[in-house]
């Protein structure tokens, strides 16, 4: 069983319907309004911008703003680029890795054909991430 099943299924659904409609092309910020939008149709707990805290040795040294925060538990990243880079996957994942969050999405809108989806867990057991 997936973590979050429910909820990653209605944001799937959520990036589907955006797409669906305004395409690639569009800067982030129309993405952002636009994907809010879709979330509330699915009825789902979202903050947007929430400040979240990045903890090292039990001190608070940096904040992390992603563009939402859903249901308390799932961080989710929205980029509008022709590719995402190494460099967004590492900043994505550190952001997870730093919090007490273990499923984000990273979500890019800006690829012709489809929106590209990354689903990650961070298991801090394992201290690992897993795909799925």
């Amino acid at each position: 069983m997936l973590l979050y099943e429910k909820e990653s299924y209605k944001i799937r659904k959520a990036v589907f319907n955006v797409y669906k409609e305004l395409g690639c092309g569009h800067k982030e910020t129309v993405y952002q309004k636009a994907f809010y939008i879709a979330l509330l149709k699915e009825e789902l707990k979202i903050e947007k911008e929430k400040r979240l805290p990045v903890i090292f040795d039990g001190a608070n040294v940096g904040t992390y703003i992603p563009d939402f925060l859903i249901e308390e538990a799932i961080i989710v990243e929205l980029k509008s680029k022709s590719f995402i880079t190494k460099e967004d996957t590492l900043q994505f994942w550190q952001y997870l890795k730093s919090t007490n969050y273990k499923l984000g999405f990273l979500i890019n809108f800006g690829i012709p054909g489809k929106a590209q989806i990354i689903r990650r867990v961070y298991d801090t057991a394992r201290n690992n991430s897993l795909n799925y």
